[in-house]
């Protein structure tokens, strides 16, 4: 993942943005062998899933934003813990891995809890009673590592659950009236303090100093149910380190966990590990499993992700976030927009008709074989950009390398284009809002933004259609984007003509004056004009320069 690098169109992308980031991303994997993936920043539409179903080829996967994420920064990776290790277990985990905090997790490695140095500390300065290691259920099994020591009669993976923790420090008179059932005592290897505290139902007996124990303890322990215990350490040093054994789980934190996951973006957790203390936080998969820790330390310097945009420039286009990514490659055929980069990248900007056709070129320059798969998305990329080469923005290379590449596709152009145009433009049945994001950008001229939309059509009856369901829409599209202006092509392929609708104090003026129309008309109809890059918007572009003059 950290060498992906994303091949993407505009939002709300056409046949072009999609074909074209397909083929683009193909030809840098060929020359550069580098994990380049094609992406897209919208939904497709008609037209390009024609496309994509006629080429059998994968649309490629949704990118909603390119914000750096959790996933892009550097993930510490901490093992999880059991809940039941030792307290020295886990101190010892934590110096050995210099951290302090470790993440506790169940079987399916999902997040039970948290431990903290700080945690691990208060439990040592706390004053607790005797009976803190019974009522923290400690495994047997814990005392005998926290204790260095060997299992000499019982089993290790009992349970200790009731009693208390004393030291069999007096002669055995004294310690009948002290030890009770269930008791765990630590004593020396006097055979008679042992027998006791046998005798009196202690639940264990930990000897201390390395002593053997007898045959007849032994047996006698085992008779009566009996744990025996022997550590080298002295008396005090095993009274000092017993607690030690108790499982983190008594101690761990169990709510209000602060968990991020790697989709999490990196600007939206800033604020949530500001406002806490803590050292660490867990990361979780998508899945909601434990992978790692991360600190805020790891948010100073987080990979960029790397886009190389293709088929636009400007900011209002492009996909979420893009300030926050790395852009390498910019490849278009529009005008230069509003698009700022931090440092210096390849550009490649030409007046063409399609940026299909810039990509076909960089093919042929650099001797790689176009695949007849490839050849039919950068072929229909052009034929959708140019209408079938009727458009004004269509050039002559546009049309050789539409031809070249349907030799290569196999298809023939008119007939095709029939199809994939009849495809794009059966759009009677869809709701009004997925007719007008199927084509739908955003400019910016100065201080004024505004918005056009375009739909191609060869049936005029089937525009009318579309018509009646976009009027109403406008109003409320208007309102949702706070665009100044909204402009909506209704092009009709068959004879080079545009109905525009409008929304927007001034609209309707705009497109008097930038096309020299009868004021008193309500219906903006221009006839020839069926490019929004060459025509109308470098008509719009203009007018509302010399307004501002």
């Amino acid at each position: 993942m950290d060498n992906e690098i994303y091949v993407i169109g505009h939002i709300n992308p056409d046949t072009d943005s999609i074909c074209s980031a397909i083929a683009y991303a193909k030809l840098k994997r060929v020359l550069t062998g580098g994990e380049y993936k094609a992406k897209r920043a919208g939904q497709i539409n008609s037209e390009t899933r024609f496309v994509l179903d006629r080429f059998k080829v994968t649309a490629p996967s949704y990118l909603s934003d390119i914000r750096t994420q959790v996933k892009d920064i550097e993930i510490r990776r901490t093992e999880g813990v059991k809940k039941g290790i030792s307290l020295k277990t886990a101190w010892s985990y934590m110096r050995k891995n210099n951290v302090v905090t470790l993440p506790i997790i169940n079987q399916n490695n999902q997040l039970e809890g948290l431990i903290t140095i700080g945690d691990i500390a208060k439990s040592y300065m706390d004053v607790y009673d005797n009976r803190i290691l019974t009522k923290a259920e400690t495994p047997c099994i814990n005392i005998i590592e926290t204790l260095e020591g060997e299992l000499a009669a019982g089993d290790s993976e009992e349970i200790f659950t009731e009693g208390k923790v004393l030291i069999a420090a007096a002669n055995p008179d004294l310690m009948e009236n002290y030890i009770e059932k269930g008791d765990i005592v630590i004593l020396g290897n006097r055979y008679e303090s042992q027998l006791c505290a046998i005798e009196m139902s202690a639940k264990c007996i930990i000897v201390c100093d390395g002593a053997k124990v007898s045959k007849t303890i032994t047996k006698l322990a085992q008779n009566n149910n009996c744990t025996i215990i022997r550590t080298p350490f002295d008396t005090f040093t095993a009274a000092r380190l017993i607690n030690q054994s108790i499982p983190i789980r008594f101690f761990m934190t169990t709510q209000e966990l602060i968990t991020f996951t790697t989709e999490d973006y990196i600007e939206d957790i800033r604020e949530s590990m500001t406002k806490k203390r803590y050292r660490d936080f867990p990361v979780l998969n998508k899945d909601g499993r434990y992978i790692g820790m991360i600190s805020r330390r790891n948010l100073l310097n987080p990979r960029r992700k790397k886009v190389i945009l293709v088929d636009h420039n400007e900011k209002s286009q492009a996909v979420d976030g893009l300030e926050d990514a790395e852009i390498l490659e910019i490849i278009d055929h529009h005008r230069l927009g509003s698009l700022e980069t931090i440092s210096p990248v390849f550009f490649r900007n030409q007046p063409l008709g399609c940026t299909a056709t810039i990509i076909y070129q960089m093919y042929c320059e650099n001797s790689i074989e176009v695949e007849p798969q490839i050849a039919g998305l950068l072929c229909s990329a052009i034929l959708s950009d140019t209408l079938v080469y009727r458009s004004p923005t269509c050039t002559e290379i546009d049309r050789t390398s539409a031809e070249e590449l349907a030799q290569i596709a196999g298809i023939r152009v008119e007939e095709y284009a029939k199809k994939m145009f009849a495809a794009g433009s059966n759009l009677t049945s869809k709701s009004p809002e997925e007719i007008f994001y199927q084509d739908f950008k955003k400019f910016t001229a100065g201080d004024l933004v505004f918005g056009v939309g375009q739909i191609n059509s060869m049936n005029q009856d089937e525009l009318e259609a579309i018509k009646e369901k976009l009027v109403p829409y406008m109003q409320k599209a208007f309102r949702d984007h706070g665009v100044e202006m909204l402009f909506f092509m209704l092009t009709n392929i068959i004879d080079s003509s545009t109905e525009l609708l409008y929304q927007g104090t001034g609209s309707k003026e705009l497109l008097v004056n930038a096309f020299k129309l009868d004021k008193d008309s309500d219906i903006i109809y221009l006839k020839g004009v069926v490019s929004r890059k060459k025509q109308l918007i470098p008509a719009l572009m203009i007018t509302l320069q010399q307004d501002n003059v």
